[in-house]
Order: C-alpha cells, then structure tokens, then sequence
C-alpha cells in the first residue's frame, strides 16, 4: 500500500488541482507548492477530530473545483501562476505517535528536498515537530525562522507522561536543534497556560511571544513589522505555523481547544497574505481545524482561505509585484485597476 492517498472521504485534491505521488518524484519535479495532508489528532489534549481537518480544508468551498481561484486583492491565480499539486495524505495512525512523526517529517524533507515549498494540511499542532524538522533538513538546522499563530505557546515539557503532543512540538524544535529561541515568534498568545515555570523556560530561550493585550495596545501591524524584522535577520527562509485557533471561537468554532479573544478572521488572512508575499516563506501548515464541532465549515473555510491566501502572496512574490494592501478594485471611472 502507498504510504500517501485519502485517509478520510473521498479521494480529493486541493480545489481540484493535480495530484503528484511523492513515491514518484517525476510527478512533482517542478512543482512551486506540494500539498500534503496530516491527519493526526493523536496528541490532542481536550477534543479530537483534526483528523478529519485535510478533507475538510481541501474540500470546502462554494465554487466549481477546477483549479483556479483569482484573488481580488492580489491579482493573481495562484493555482494557475504557480504549479501547485496536492500529494494526498500520509498514512497516520492516532496510536503511534512516533510513527507518525516520522512518516510527516519525511514527506516534507522530500517535498523542500525537491525544490518545491510543502504546505501541511493538520492535523494537530503536534505535527509542527516533524513538519518545520522536515523543512530544516533542507534549508538548515537553525537557518529557519518560525512564525507560530496560536493561542497557545505549545511549549510543554511533558504532558500526560509524553513528550510528544500538540502542546509540546515548539519545545521539541528548540532542544532539537532544528530551530532558535531567538528566530521563534510567536502570534496571539492569550488565556491561562503556560504556567510560570515553562513561561521561564521560554525567555531562556530568547523567544519572542505577542500576548493579545500587547497586540490590541501597540496595533497588529506594528507587532507583524517587528516580527518579520527579526524573522529575517541571519535565517535563510521563514516557516508558517497556522493554528486556527489563534482567531477568535466565534469565528473559528471548529477547533479542539478554543480561547475566547482572539484575532480576528479577516486579520489573519490579510497578515498570512502579507507573510507570504514579503517573506522567503520555505513552508506552512495549518492545523486544528476540527469540523465535528463547527455545524457550518465556518472554520473549514477558514482554513481554506489561509492556504489561498498564502498561494496568493507567493504568487505575488514571485511575479515580482510591489505590496499595495489597499488598491481599488475598481477605480470608479469604468476601468479596473491593474
């Protein structure tokens, strides 16, 4: 049996793109971006269901599947200006946790080794571990810097009597090796954990965390432009980690651990776009999406949109375009904007 296809639903592709086989290497030689699924829910701590969070991100939308998806904002196609495929989903098994480690950290390493960016369909924030490891093999251990949205630090120790689970994988990174204290930002922290002790063990580490309070006080840009500043110093590419429930529940209900406060959905697909468009993004996931407890895709669809929206500013990127976050679509007199 291959190690990759649909582990859940239908066999289906990314709004309908070209599928690749990453036992085949001819089928994704020139790929820009391969998608690839990771549906683990095996290190959640509170609800489970990210398992089924690659069919859903891959499948939810209103219009035909038939890559291609024009951006308003950014005047691109970015499933027709870049090549984009989707490699299926890795075999998981929720009750190996190492196992399944392995197997995503090796889908990636094949997927940066091959030229291509891997994005990462969650899944729980446990595969950050093998999906920024896989990355680094490539680009450099400690030559990438991370830009982590969540509500939570994920810098646990040991939870549960594991080392291995969706609140540990950051921690994990930094005593690897493959990533710096001092090149991992972390987004939209809020709420009641970590606990002192690991609050410590993180300023050793020389990371740097925008709480809420701090991003609502000094405004989200200002944070994002200090961000990126750091990201970009002495690291060779940036990696997006994307946990939906960095946005506020009641946008994005579907997710297994949700904190009131957060940021906004329209904050974060505009900061994804930016990201990608002004940064050497090498990878990105997005996990914790969990249809079960969203009853309308609501986040599904975010989810969905976070990935368009990075393709979208790579897209961008690539063409060569100049960042204007703000043209008009159309300019009143009967013409559209370029």
């Amino acid at each position: 049996m291959s190690r990759y296809g649909a582990m859940f639903g239908p066999d289906i592709t990314f709004l309908g793109i070209d599928p690749c086989t990453l036992d085949d290497p001819a089928t994704y030689r020139d790929a820009d971006v391969v998608i690839v699924g990771a549906p683990f829910d095996g290190g959640v701590s509170h609800r489970p269901g990210t398992r089924f969070g690659p069919s859903a991100i891959r499948s939810a939308d209103y219009l035909a599947h038939d890559g291609s998806r024009p951006s308003l904002s950014m005047r691109v196609d970015a499933l027709r200006d870049l090549r984009v495929l989707d490699a299926g989903d890795v075999e998981m098994f929720a009750g190996d946790i190492e196992g399944s480690i392995t197997a995503v950290e090796e889908a990636v390493a094949t997927i940066a080794a091959s030229g291509a960016i891997p994005v990462v369909l969650g899944g729980d924030h446990t595969i950050a571990l093998p999906d920024i490891t896989g990355v680094a093999r490539h680009h450099g251990m400690g030559r990438v810097s991370v830009i982590h949205f969540d509500a939570h630090a994920d810098t646990g120790h040991i939870e549960f009597g594991h080392l291995h689970g969706h609140g540990q994988p950051m921690r994990r990174l930094l005593e690897s090796g493959a990533v710096r204290g001092d090149r991992f930002l972390q987004i939209g922290l809020r709420g009641y954990w970590p606990d002192p002790d690991t609050l410590d063990w993180m300023a050793d580490q020389h990371m740097r965390s925008y709480e809420m309070s701090e991003i609502v006080t000094r405004g989200l840009q200002e944070c994002m432009d200090e961000a990126m500043a750091i990201a970009l110093d002495d690291c060779d590419g940036v990696f997006l980690s994307v946990d939906v429930d960095v946005v506020d529940p009641g946008m994005a209900p579907g997710t297994g651990t949700p904190e009131p406060g957060g940021l906004t959905s329209r904050q974060l697909l505009d900061t994804v776009r930016r990201l990608a468009f002004e940064l050497p993004v090498v990878g990105m996931d997005v996990v914790e999406v969990s249809p079960p407890y969203d009853h309308a895709d609501i986040t599904a669809f975010l989810g969905n949109r976070i990935v368009l929206e990075a393709l979208s500013g790579l897209a961008a990127r690539r063409r060569g375009d100049t960042w204007q976050p703000a043209r008009p679509l159309l300019d009143g007199r009967g013409t559209a904007t370029p």
